[in-house]
């Protein structure tokens, strides 16, 4: 509207546009995905931009030249357009990142323009997000190798009971004889696994799908998450890592100056674990009725003792957000040792197993070998 007002006297109508109609030739390549190190680099950006007293807008038309990311560029624009004409830079986000930008994001930037920060909430943001990206790589690289070995386990596994075993049974046959009973027992698998590999497939297509429409269920996604706490090897993870993101994005919107409730409600929006955040939205909802975060979060029994200890310490001295980023960085350390001890663990099981399989079939190959000779 402040744009019209000033090239045009009289405002008769205004009729909003539809969408642009998407075509083949204008369709973005690469999708809408939200490219996490591009976007971290982004607020990086950013921070440093404004804090040499460029506009807010003219900071935008920068950024995106600079970026790499096509879907960050085209928003990016658009939200300079906006700004230019007159628009929150928080609000333009919301609306243009098409629920690309993660809630954290929007809430700090809307609270560094009511507190004349912005560019301190865009390093903030940076730290952040740098934070979180560093931690999901180191557990992507952690799990890489388990996860090889694992599927070169089964591959074998397959090729040793489709090709080899069949081969080495035929021969068997043609001399005749009684085998052993390990010997029976492997050809009994070999044959089973001959005869139903794309039924077993099938099987496991099948319950792949079932699982994925029950996950996304409300009772489904909150079982799921339930369960995954309480698995021998991926349980601590998935506690501690509860642990860190409450702590780390608690710390982060109240550094910004967001109120303890907002604060709660924007954290849950973004824990991974399903059942942690809505119940950490129910501590929100306490909290807003005037009970204390400490005894909430204890109440809830979704945090380990020692952030729930802390949390209260530092609502009692008034230092909730300083308290906040110290556990942050105590439960990474807690979840990097976490990652590595289940790392140690399934590694040695995953090659004892296919050592143990191996086994069983040289062991029954050459027990019938053994058996055949004798009768020669």
């Amino acid at each position: 509207m402040e744009r019209i007002k000033r090239t045009c006297d009289f405002v008769e109508k205004i009729t909003p546009l539809g969408g642009e109609k998407k075509s083949i030739l204008n369709m973005q390549l690469g999708g809408n995905k939200l490219n996490a190190k591009a976007f971290s680099m982004m607020c990086s950006q950013f921070s440093i931009i404004l804090n040499a007293g460029i506009p807010v807008a003219r900071t935008c038309h920068l950024v995106a030249e600079k970026t790499g990311d096509k879907t960050l560029n085209r928003i990016l624009n658009q939200v300079a357009d906006d700004v230019e004409g007159g628009r929150s830079l928080s609000a333009s986000f919301a609306d243009r990142g098409g629920g690309l930008f993660p809630p954290t994001f929007v809430e700090t930037v809307r609270a560094g323009e009511e507190t004349g920060s912005v560019d301190k909430s865009f390093d903030t943001m940076h730290e952040h997000f740098d934070k979180i990206n560093k931690l999901k790589k180191k557990l992507r690289s952690a799990m890489a190798y388990p996860l090889f070995v694992l599927v070169i386990a089964v591959i074998v596994v397959i090729v040793l009971m489709v090709k080899v075993v069949p081969t080495f049974t035929a021969m068997f046959e043609d001399l005749g004889g009684e085998l052993p009973g390990i010997t029976k027992l492997l050809i009994a698998i070999s044959d089973f696994f001959r005869d139903y590999t794309l039924l077993l497939i099938a099987i496991g297509v099948l319950l792949y799908f079932v699982f994925r429409v029950y996950k996304n269920t409300e009772k489904g996604k909150l079982k799921v998450a339930e369960i995954t706490r309480e698995l021998p090897l991926a349980g601590p993870i998935s506690i501690l890592s509860s642990a860190s993101q409450f702590a780390s994005t608690m710390g982060t919107m109240l550094s910004a100056g967001l109120p303890m409730v907002r604060s709660l409600t924007i954290t849950a929006r973004t824990l991974s674990n399903y059942y942690v955040s809505k119940q950490v939205g129910k501590i929100a909802v306490k909290v807003e009725e005037g009970r204390p975060v400490g005894a909430s979060l204890k109440e809830a029994g979704v945090m380990p003792d020692i952030l729930v200890d802390m949390v209260t310490v530092g609502e009692n001295t008034g230092e909730m957000e300083a308290t906040l980023k110290t556990i942050a960085n105590y439960y990474d350390v807690e979840l990097d040792g976490a990652i590595a001890s289940c790392v140690a663990k399934v590694e040695p099981a995953i090659m004892v197993g296919l050592a143990g399989i191996a086994g069983f079939v040289v062991v029954a190959i050459y027990m019938s070998m053994f058996s055949m000779y004798s009768m020669m």
